[in-house]
């Protein structure tokens, strides 16, 4: 009996979507990639993926009945192959809920936090890092309307050294500490991908209070899904923790 030859194809592209969408995160742990080209590969696992089950479809329909063509087991394995990435990406993609396509999130969209120490790293070389300006205010208060500034009690060198104190629990690498001007810079690695962030924190005097304002941003990409608004929350918890 003649072979399926989509069935065929749809295992073939099962199994190579699935080595490529894992082989992506793990070039990036093994540092054998760089992050960028690691996500890059496992959206190309996606894609393959798609295809396994496109043809997939077409090899059920094919190997449908007693007079349809062999290989239906094929295409029934390359179907759940490719469902399986597909359903990871599904799942992932929809724990930030409806995230705003954007990478520079601030707690001040008014006057952000400048970077300083991160424009001399040479990996920042040749990349704009003002804030964007209006443009990302708008999307930002409209998808994370609670990082807003943080005010905390107390005059703002003991502010700053929890706040110092926050960042490091959290396990930034601070690259520019200024307690005169009550700000400093830090870079944060993503855990799968091991995508760098660039971070900013400036502490200032309100009264009787301090205000403090933070901004990360991202150095690849236009999206975060999320990333730099969660990791302002974490830092805001671990800050006001115990006030």
């Amino acid at each position: 009996m003649k072979v399926s030859r989509a069935a065929t194809l749809s295992a073939a592209f099962g199994c190579a979507g699935l080595l490529a969408f894992s082989a992506g995160p793990m070039l990036a742990q093994l540092e054998w990639a760089s992050a960028f080209l690691a996500f890059r590969i496992m959206g190309l696992g996606l894609l393959i993926g798609l295809c396994a089950l496109a043809f997939g479809a077409v090899g059920l329909w094919q190997t449908r009945g007693a007079d349809g063509r062999a290989g239906r087991s094929r295409a029934i394995t390359g179907t759940l192959l490719g469902l399986i990435p597909l359903s990871i990406a599904a799942a992932a993609a929809s724990s930030p809920g409806n995230v705003p396509m954007i990478n520079d999130i601030t707690t001040d969209t008014l006057n952000p936090p400048r970077f300083i120490a991160a424009t001399t790293d040479d990996a920042n070389s040749g990349r704009g890092l003002d804030y964007p300006g209006e443009e990302f205010a708008v999307l930002q208060r409209r998808g994370y309307p609670d990082i807003v500034p943080i005010r905390l009690p107390g005059p703002p060198a003991a502010v700053f050294d929890r706040s110092i104190s926050a960042a490091e629990k959290l396990g930034w690498d601070l690259t520019l500490r200024d307690a005169a001007a009550g700000r400093f810079e830090a870079i944060a690695v993503t855990r799968v991908f091991h995508f760098v962030d660039d971070i900013v924190v400036r502490v200032r005097r309100d009264g009787a209070d301090s205000i403090v304002d933070v901004r990360s941003k991202s150095r690849d990409g236009r999206g975060d899904m999320g990333a730099n608004a969660a990791r302002i929350r974490l830092f805001r918890d671990e800050l006001v923790d115990g006030y």
